[in-house]
């Protein structure tokens, strides 16, 4: 897999099976609404229309299922017919699997995609995540020649015409963050520290016209960024924070995603164990995720300023590492009692949150965040967690999870309830809760606020994709998706806008547009 070219087209061209294998996948019913003379050119001759009606009779999806049309070259998936509220209608998870599955073998083949309009964007972002880029086995860097898969969607229901040249592109674009997010997080710490992640930093700003600003080593402590240094003060190779940002012309609102960059998580001195340490290279899936968001964000055009803020560190242990009792000052100028060194993706998010506030204005935040091991146990393995101090943005975000296959799930938001948990005898707060029975995820999320302040007028959002960020050995590329469709309306993209959770702007009261723009135009 780690050597494919993915192509999106709206038309893949005919051609048999023996030479290009074909993948044909959809929903049950929307696979018998395909007419045969729009998929006869993949399959004939060795597939007729008999064969192709006979396999389709022949599915029983539960909650998949799949079938042979010609030996190992050709083949029909079905996905599940319904799904529960909590799903996405375009079972991005199953795509995912069938595609790992059941695509046949070889250097040119093909994914025929048959779903509806709404759901194209995230049924490509789910083919994306089928096929990593990084890989160190011996056998694929001597293999030299590239893999190609086309991807075409059939298009199904009331707009059924094909997909124009700007909407390949989004899908082209996402596919390309979503895969580039996953091999970022894909690759250990001896290939991904802290310097190679700024140059991947440094590398979309390149391609995107933007010169990164760059914080780093004993500058972020001499300017107060307590919480990162803290963490990273240790390693070999020293923290930073870095900021790309666009900040086009007649813009009316900035928005700030602050990504958790851990590229390796020892614990720090609260060391973690030999059977939950290996992984740990994951712990920079949020900044990862924000950085191919971003990048195919603005590439696809944004009309307000929008500025991806990376907090970088490797928590490590060493003579000058951060010890438990041990207090730090934190941009925000509170103060943090170390009482778990394991408990560092909040501090090093609550300087990135405050630095979006004070030194970029921002009006909307969003931190994201590999941030605990009980944001599992609380959304389990395919739901991220959402903490938000607006319940409208709490709706969005389920929603732009539902339409972009990165799926959320609100966590509670009870700060007068929760943030007690925190409490120091010595300084303004911990760094980890006093009893670990009582919402972990909520908690954790709640130290990030605190350093906005919970009264701060701006919305806030934190997503906790932990479990969500990997399946298995490999990183799915969660929270590219997530994010485009969060912030669609915003896009000049006509696909994003229309995954945008903004379901109802245009029925809106002018009064009430006009009460709320700001609001209106993302929610």
């Amino acid at each position: 897999m780690a050597n494919v070219v993915l192509e999106f087209k709206a038309f893949a061209g005919d051609s048999e099976p023996q030479s290009r294998p074909v993948l044909i996948i959809g929903h049950q019913t929307n696979l018998h609404k395909v007419a045969w003379s729009q998929i006869k050119g993949k399959l004939q001759p060795v597939v007729n229309k008999e064969i192709w009606q006979a396999a389709l009779g022949a599915l029983n999806p539960n909650p998949t299922d799949s079938c042979p049309l010609y030996l190992n070259h050709a083949a029909v998936a079905a996905i599940p017919s319904r799904v529960s509220r909590h799903n996405s209608q375009s079972s991005a998870h199953f795509v995912s699997r069938l595609v790992r599955s059941c695509l046949p073998g070889g250097n040119n083949r093909c994914i025929v995609m048959v779903c509806e309009r709404s759901d194209v964007f995230a049924s490509s972002c789910a083919i994306a995540r089928a096929f990593p880029i990084f890989s160190r086995r011996s056998t694929s860097s001597r293999r030299a020649e590239k893999k190609h898969v086309t991807v075409e969607f059939v298009i199904v229901g009331q707009e059924s015409s094909r997909l124009d040249t700007a909407e390949l592109e989004c899908l082209s674009n996402a596919a390309h963050g979503v895969r580039m997010a996953a091999r970022i997080v894909d690759t250990p710490c001896n290939e991904m520290n802290t310097d190679h992640f700024l140059d991947e930093i440094k590398a979309v700003g390149t391609e995107l016209g933007i010169t990164p600003v760059i914080i780093r080593g004993e500058e972020l402590k001499q300017r107060g960024f307590g919480g990162i240094y803290g963490v990273g003060k240790a390693a070999e190779h020293p923290p930073a924070l870095a900021v790309l940002s666009h900040t086009p012309e007649g813009a009316t609102q900035t928005i700030a995603w602050v990504g958790k960059g851990i590229v390796y998580d020892t614990g720090g001195l609260s060391i973690k164990g030999k059977t939950t340490m290996p992984g740990m290279k994951r712990d920079c899936g949020g900044a990862a995720a924000i950085l191919g968001a971003f990048r195919a964000t603005i590439k696809q055009g944004f009309k307000d300023n929008l500025h991806a803020v990376f907090c970088l560190a490797e928590n490590a242990v060493g003579p000058t590492a951060t010890r438990p009792d041990d207090i730090h000052t934190l941009y925000s100028g509170k103060t943090v009692e170390i009482n778990n060194t394991d408990a560092e993706g909040r501090l090093v998010l609550a300087d990135g949150v405050v630095y979006a506030s004070k030194d970029l204005s921002a009006d909307i935040i969003l931190d994201m965040a590999t941030l605990t091991g009980a944001q599992g146990i609380s959304t389990g393995k395919f739901h991220a967690a959402v903490m938000t101090n607006s319940e409208e943005w709490e709706v969005a975000c389920v929603r732009a999870g539902r339409s972009s296959g990165d799926l959320a799930h609100p966590l509670v938001y009870c700060p007068e309830l929760h943030f007690s948990e925190f409490t120091s005898a010595m300084a303004d707060m911990k760094n980890s809760v006093a009893d670990r029975e009582n919402a972990q995820s909520s908690c954790a999320g709640l130290f990030i606020g605190s350093h906005l302040g919970f009264d701060w007028p701006g919305v806030w959002v934190h997503i906790d994709i932990a479990s969500p960020v990997h399946v298995g050995e490999r990183a799915t590329g969660f929270g590219v998706a997530l994010l485009m469709a969060l912030f669609g309306q915003a896009s000049e993209d006509s696909m994003l806008n229309q995954v945008s959770p903004l379901g109802a702007a245009a029925n809106m009261s002018e009064d009430h547009m006009e009460r709320d723009c700001k609001r209106r135009r993302l929610v």
